[in-house]
């Protein structure tokens, strides 16, 4: 698809294991180590709920690190 194409494709919003997310295209099976939220939509739609809900980029498992290496809190 060219750059100034229009996009009438439905995506999915997927997530993985370390809750990072992405789309998907609808029609495609999601590939391993992904699943669906629930959510699908046009690119933009689909684009603009992830920027909502995916407010910390780090991955899930650098999170989880960084929490037990902190000290804890009085």
């Amino acid at each position: 698809m060219a750059w100034d194409e229009e996009d009438n494709a439905t995506y999915a919003v997927v997530v993985n294991e370390e809750e990072q997310y992405s789309i998907w295209p609808e029609h495609k099976p999601i590939p391993g180590g992904w699943r669906s939220v629930g959510r699908t939509g046009s690119k933009t739609d689909c684009l603009d709920f992830i920027r909502e809900v995916w407010t910390d980029m780090r991955p899930l498992s650098l999170r989880h690190r960084m929490q037990e290496a902190s000290p804890p809190r009085s």
